[in-house]
């Protein structure tokens, strides 16, 4: 493969989600042949050893780095995943575009709205490509949502439900990693989750205008870990021998919300959901009926439509050719997509954007508006009051 076919991409974390960026750039080739240049990770940055010698047995990566300022300074390397965990997401944003790469950063792109706009300045004063792991809008499925509610299809939005729940925090034995401090994991289930409702909410039905909001945390303590532990893993907090450390931030978000259209909005969202996994769902209503999709069944969509308005039944079709990148990865209706799929397509639009082609992915500015919604969260649960977002 000669160097003007081939894009050199580095990984800057080689946790669970790093991984998932990699094999999504060693996929793309396979659902998009024609999608100009092959990205190829040749290098890997992250502190912890154990986890650079697993990311280089899966992906066969030659060149690893313990210090990503390493990385970025690599010449060889013209575009940047960072998976890094999110207070470091505006230091080593900021430093991706500034040494003039390519980045697709995950979600929600540091600890608050003002890392998100740090990067976004980066970003534009650099003139590089951007984009955000908000993978959800690639669904095919949400994506002939968006089509529909856009084609007047179910009529006038009115009002709208955005529910994300999973357990993967329930338990009270997991442990204190830095997801569950402030310092570190910023607002814990508002960038996690709710990040990922926030852009959905925004994909299908505009920009956002105001809120009002409650937080809750519902285990107030976690057992005290080593570094590297996955935050999947579980300890007992009775044993005598674990430290138990304070919760700093958020399990739980309700909210309402107003789009700057008037449509009304609510979304929870829970990392403590005893019983529930992944159970990610939005549904829009409209003057003339609605659309309704469950990321456990992502495959599917429930539409209304027409002019009956009571007794107006509800179908459920599955996706397919013609519904977002489906074509890409199957030939016909009701074959399954998976969550890696999403960021397959994720990394072809960073490709395309890369190339100079329009998209419709997100980018630092999606990751921005997303930042002051969850900004204007906080201060309405704070305040017990109706925040405006674009003033917040």
């Amino acid at each position: 493969m000669s160097n003007q076919e081939q894009i050199n991409v580095g990984v800057i974390g080689a946790g669970w989600m790093g991984h998932v960026h990699a094999r999504a750039y060693s996929r793309m080739r396979h659902h998009f042949p024609s999608g100009g240049r092959t990205p190829v990770v040749i290098a890997v940055a992250d502190s912890v050893p154990a986890q650079v010698d697993d990311f280089v047995a899966r992906h066969g990566v030659e060149t690893t780095y313990s210090d990503w300022r390493d990385l970025v300074a690599d010449p060889r390397i013209e575009a940047i995943s960072v998976t890094a965990p999110n207070f470091l997401h505006r230091e080593i944003g900021s430093a991706v575009a500034a040494a003039g790469k390519h980045l697709w950063i995950e979600k929600p792109v540091g600890l608050d709205a003002p890392d998100a706009e740090a990067v976004a300045a980066a970003v534009a004063k650099a003139g590089v490509v951007s984009t955000v792991g908000f993978n959800y809008r690639h669904v095919p499925a949400v994506m002939r949502a968006r089509d529909l509610i856009r084609s007047g299809t179910i009529g006038r939005p009115t009002h709208a439900r955005i529910s994300l729940l999973t357990d993967y925090a329930a338990h009270p034995g997991g442990p204190l990693s830095w997801r569950y401090t402030l310092e570190r994991g910023g607002r814990g289930i508002l960038g996690d989750l709710a990040s990922h409702g926030i852009d959905l909410a925004r994909f299908l039905l505009g920009d956002l205008d105001d809120v009002v909001s409650i937080t809750d945390t519902f285990i107030p303590q976690r057992p005290v870990v080593d570094a590297g532990s996955s935050h999947y893993s579980i300890a007992d907090p009775n044993d005598p021998n674990v430290t138990m450390g304070e919760v700093e931030n958020e399990d739980y978000v309700a909210c309402l919300m107003r789009t700057l259209s008037g449509v009304s909005v609510m979304m929870e969202s829970s990392r403590a959901a005893v019983g529930d996994q992944n159970h990610y769902v939005f549904e829009v209503h409209g003057t003339g009926g609605l659309v309704r999709w469950d990321f456990r069944r992502s495959d599917e969509l429930d539409v209304s439509s027409g002019d009956d308005y009571s007794n107006q039944p509800t179908i459920t079709s599955f996706s397919g050719p013609g519904d977002g990148d489906y074509l890409s990865f199957q030939p016909g209706a009701g074959i399954a997509m998976s969550y890696d799929d999403t960021k397959v397509i994720e990394a072809y639009g960073f490709m395309r954007a890369i190339a100079g082609e329009e998209t419709d992915g997100p980018t630092i500015l999606d990751a921005v508006a997303s930042a002051r919604a969850l900004d204007a969260i906080v201060v309405s649960a704070r305040d017990h009051a109706w925040v405006s977002i674009a003033k917040s």
